[in-house]
């Protein structure tokens, strides 16, 4: 791709996500929908301007982690440790009924063999967090105890994700499953998620005292972006998600988040919060929304074949599956129904997290084509089906759901 096409297309993505989420906003829908709209139009599914290559896959990658360090920056860590059972049990159960039932509807339903029936389990477990919080904080709803109870298990399912995902991709390379490597993955991802917000938060003088003496501009943002970076690479290397690092790094530079570890930190850590926020903030607003209009370029209603019942058949049962098995997940959240279907309905987008496991069972050939396009139709739907239910589910909640 020549330097003038790239910068003609990110022009594109730019205005595009700006453009459908400013009209979602004006007819009262979640502004996301909006940018997953854009890349839906802009990419292979109508125009095709746009394909999911590398590169725009790259820049997407730097949204959703700027988009997790700024949902662990506006953390309660309190709160979400007060809920900590609730969010363990909304996040078990959110893996182990779409498991089974996407399990089982493939391989029992639809003859389908072993390892694609296990991926297609794999695939519905997904819970897209960048998709979830996003929608949250569009509707003003991210400071409810909803919110801080499907923050909570929506990192989990992440984690458990890129578990499964690893069990299944080493089975259907190797016939065998390596328990050995799964448990050194967990207790890896588990050190990791304890030890690095602490990092991050001794380095908080350190960061305070060079803002103080810089000659130059952009010391805060240089080394908060360096931070990001290199939580990231070090998430990545025990098996985790890059995106914990980041969000490790979010939590640890909320002035919520306490350490035992004297009164300077605490001191440097609320007077550097405001230049924080202020530095970070135009950065982040310039690179999640590209995150979102890739979530629907990677979206490509042509491999679908509208004219086939077998298809329809198959994906009509899967999406209803999909959506009931996380809806069925809220059931242990204190409150009323409203409550509960609240937060079910909030695990249910499986965006780029579904899409991942489709793209891993298609480049392994593990799907075919016609599976393949089943995948991509339940991703698409939960997706696009998400924010607007939860527009309407949370429009009155209850006051113990919003407190």
């Amino acid at each position: 791709m020549e330097v003038s096409e790239f910068f003609v297309k990110l022009l594109a993505i730019i205005l595009s996500a700006k453009l459908f989420a400013e009209v979602f906003a004006r007819l009262r829908m979640p502004s996301v929908l909006g940018e997953v709209t854009a890349g839906i139009v802009i990419g292979p599914s109508l125009f095709g301007f746009i394909q999911p290559d590398a590169t725009f896959h790259l820049l997407a990658e730097i949204g959703i982690l700027l988009l997790l360090f700024e949902v662990g920056l506006e953390t309660d860590v309190g709160r979400i440790i007060k809920v900590g059972v609730q969010s363990t049990l909304v996040a078990l159960t959110g893996v182990v009924v779409p498991a089974v039932s996407g399990f089982y509807i493939a391989y029992s339903w639809f003859d389908l063999p072993l390892i694609p029936s296990l991926f297609i389990g794999g695939t519905v477990v997904a819970t897209s967090i960048g998709i979830t919080v996003r929608v949250l904080a569009d509707l003003k709803k991210q400071n409810t105890v909803i919110s801080q109870i499907v923050l909570g298990a929506a990192v989990l399912d992440d984690i458990i994700g890129v578990v499964i995902l690893a069990v299944l991709y080493d089975y259907a390379v190797k016939g065998a499953v390596s328990i050995a490597d799964t448990v050194r993955i967990v207790v890896f991802i588990s050190v990791f998620l304890l030890v690095a917000p602490v990092i991050a938060k001794l380095f908080v003088p350190t960061m305070a005292k060079l803002s103080e003496t810089s000659r130059t501009k952009g010391m805060i943002p240089t080394l908060i972006i360096s931070m990001i970076l290199g939580l990231a690479v070090i998430s990545h290397k025990v098996g985790a998600p890059e995106i914990l690092g980041s969000f490790a790094a979010g939590i640890a530079l909320a002035r919520r988040f306490f350490l035992p570890l004297g009164s300077a930190i605490e001191h440097y850590s609320h007077d550097i919060a405001k230049k924080i926020e202020d530095s970070m903030t135009p950065i982040i607003d310039l690179f999640v929304p590209v995150f979102f209009v890739m979530v629907g370029v990677s979206l490509n209603f042509r491999v679908i074949d509208a004219t086939s019942g077998a298809f329809w058949w198959f994906a009509g049962t899967l999406t209803v599956a999909a959506i009931l098995s996380k809806l069925a997940s809220g059931v242990w959240v204190t409150g009323g129904w409203n409550c509960k279907l609240s937060t079910g309905m909030a695990m249910v987008p499986r965006g780029e997290v579904g899409l991942i496991f489709a793209e891993v069972g298609r480049r392994n050939g593990i799907f075919d084509d016609s599976v393949y396009a089943v995948v991509v139709f339940v991703v698409a739907v939960t997706t696009l089906l998400a924010p607007l239910a939860l527009k309407s589910l949370m429009k009155d909640l209850p006051e113990e759901c919003s407190i």
